[in-house]
């Protein structure tokens, strides 16, 4: 609350119209020792509970400054009171409302990066198994190549990337597959060959043996 001293907004004002300069600190056409009124020392406790609510003063000082205010009977008692104390309350800087931060257009599709491409996992599989066919006598060769083609076409349809393992657990496959193919096809010739081999020969010693005997009978 400000402080409003009894008398003009102005000094005394000299014949010729210039003001006579006062006193900092005092009420305007007031004297030092002139005697204060209730309204005046209401006004300057005014002052002291204000700045005690804006924590300039301890409640201490306060009650030591309201118990002296309460015997002052002139102007030059109550002014080094609140002489230290702004006269009203403080102006306070309005705060500025937190501006929105500006939020960048999102970009066309052109523009976007394109996401990571992930890898098949089958085509993975694919890879694996046909590694294991030479370790796993060909029993890996069946899920690679199964895996293989499951993953080019899941590959075709979701661009993933693998397409270069699920080719080489394909070909690891279909190679495994071929070779035990072959070594069982050519274990059977084999055991064809061998088995005629062996029951021509029996006939030609039995057909010996009967014209031996033939020959000895008399």
């Amino acid at each position: 609350m400000a402080m409003q001293w009894p008398g003009g907004p102005a000094g005394p004002v000299e014949p010729r119209g210039r003001q006579v300069p006062q006193p900092q600190g005092w009420p305007y056409g007031q004297s030092p020792v002139m005697r204060a009124s209730h309204a005046d020392r209401e006004r300057a406790a005014d002052v002291l509970k204000a700045g005690f609510a804006e924590g300039r003063l301890t409640k201490q000082e306060l009650d030591d400054r309201l118990s002296r205010l309460n015997y002052a009977m002139t102007y030059a008692e109550i002014q080094p009171l609140i002489s230290d104390l702004p006269q009203g309350p403080m102006p306070m800087t309005a705060m500025a409302a937190p501006q929105p931060v500006p939020v960048p257009p999102p970009l066309p599709p052109t523009f976007q990066p394109a996401p990571p491409r992930t890898t098949n996992g089958a085509a993975t599989g694919a890879l694996i198994c046909g590694v294991l066919t030479v370790f796993t006598g060909g029993v890996a060769a069946i899920p690679a190549v199964i895996l293989g083609h499951k993953a080019r076409a899941e590959i075709r349809r979701t661009r993933e990337q693998g397409d270069g393992m699920a080719v080489t657990g394909l070909v690891l496959g279909y190679l495994a597959m071929a070779f035990w193919a072959l070594l069982i096809l050519g274990s059977a010739v084999a055991a064809v060959t061998f088995d005629g081999t062996g029951t021509g020969g029996g006939n030609v010693e039995t057909g010996v043996e009967n014209e031996d005997q033939r020959a000895d009978i008399p």
